[in-house]
């Protein structure tokens, strides 16, 4: 298949028919809360044309691939078509995280963590599954009456964020559902302006944020209570109360209290943007983001993503939030427990010289081995294969991602 666009249309399980020439357009998109990715694709519908029809069929159950330059972008089961008098079929298809959010069940948990209620929901509904990361916080009981399958993994993870202030999301890819800690999959791209980024909005906003919490009993007592004093004569109280679990002692409730506050009083700070297009630049993953004008040099999460393929054209619609969570301990988390403790967050270390990867989950170094040179630690995600992201304070190494335990002093 050659470089650029592909696109593969399967009317059985086992032969695909390649229709690339009709692609007009491709639109991939995904977003944060949603269950699945999607693309929308714009190809020719001509009987006079020289190639032959598509003859898609939603009712077939017909799945497609999509790649761009030779990388596999999507694969999923093709859900809608339009077709118009300009003889142009648009249709759209979905990953099999649509099948998590189109089941629906009554499902009942007890002292079970959201990664084990991950992979019970795709056994249930027999769903491939691909890697899960290891959740820590026992949930006492969830129960969800017919509700669907994804609204279920959403309030499991939801109360395991409540509970440790790290999230995860769920992701599909080759036809595999992975639950992933966000934190683990910052990228090592950087999206600057007057580099890649095109045109850039920044919205900063505090008609949400929360000076003081307080956690109420079933009889309304105050059991831990934790304010922001310095906020408060800025703006004066903006106070949010909440109920917690039962099973919590007072210590577990009093560092729930705190971590509502901590995301509670920090102003949304949402950052769209226009950019050169990367695939890998997707809902869920972290990217670090410089625009020296409005002071920024910080990592963001990608809420929201939509990518533009059209020709040899490729550009990325981006919707992101400050990452605040990369900091947050994980020293429960699943993994071989080695890393060191003595290296910190903006540590300057020395490279030893070796690969890095684009993310801390990643199979495969991305380019040469690099030179060894100094480094600033930028993030550790315990337990991923690639622990440590560093970025080379001079010209004496070009390292610029995720790298392996050992390989830094």
């Amino acid at each position: 298949m050659a470089s650029g666009i592909g696109l593969l249309l399967f009317k059985t399980k086992t032969s695909g028919i390649d229709i690339t020439d009709l692609v007009e357009e491709v639109k991939w998109k995904g977003r944060k809360g949603s269950a699945a990715r999607s693309i929308t694709v714009k190809i020719i519908d001509d009987d006079g044309y020289e190639r032959a029809r598509s003859g898609i069929d939603v009712e077939e159950g017909h799945q497609c691939i999509f790649s761009y330059n030779e990388k596999e972008l999507f694969r999923g089961i093709i859900m809608k078509t339009v077709q118009t008098n300009k003889k142009i079929m648009t249709f759209t298809a979905y990953d099999n995280g649509i099948y998590l959010s189109n089941n629906k069940d009554t499902f009942t948990y007890e002292d079970k963590t959201a990664s084990e209620i991950f992979k019970d929901v795709c056994t249930r509904f027999g769903l491939p599954i691909g890697d899960i990361d290891n959740c820590t916080y026992r949930i006492p009981e969830l129960t969800k009456s017919k509700t669907t399958a994804f609204d279920t993994i959403a309030d499991a993870l939801s109360l395991d964020y409540d509970n440790t202030g790290i999230r995860h999301y769920v992701t599909s890819d080759k036809g595999k559902l992975s639950l992933i800690t966000r934190r683990k999959n910052i990228l090592q791209w950087v999206i600057e302006a007057g580099q890649n980024i095109i045109t850039y909005s920044y919205r900063k906003s505090i008609e949400n944020i929360k000076t003081r919490v307080k956690m109420l009993s079933d009889e309304e007592t105050v059991l831990a209570e934790s304010r922001n004093s310095a906020l408060e004569q800025k703006i004066g109280i903006f106070q949010d109360i909440d109920k917690p679990d039962e099973t919590l002692n007072e210590a577990q409730i009093k560092e729930l209290c705190d971590s509502m506050l901590e995301e509670g009083s920090t102003p949304e700070k949402t950052l769209t943007i226009e950019a050169m297009g990367n695939p890998d630049v997707i809902s869920g993953i972290g990217v670090f983001i410089i625009i020296p004008h409005l002071g920024l040099s910080k990592t963001f999460y990608v809420d929201e993503d939509t990518h533009t393929f059209k020709g040899n054209s490729h550009r990325m619609n981006l919707k992101l939030n400050h990452a605040g969570d990369i900091s947050k301990d994980d020293s429960t988390s699943s993994g071989s427990g080695s890393e060191s403790t003595d290296h910190q967050i903006g540590d300057i270390v020395q490279f030893n010289g070796g690969y890095h990867y684009v993310s801390s989950t990643a199979s495969d170094p991305t380019g040469a081995p690099c030179k060894a040179g100094p480094a600033k630690l930028m993030l550790i995600a315990k337990g991923a294969k690639h622990p440590y992201s560093l970025i080379h304070t001079d010209n004496q190494s070009r390292v610029y991602g995720w790298v392996d335990e050992g390989t830094f002093s």
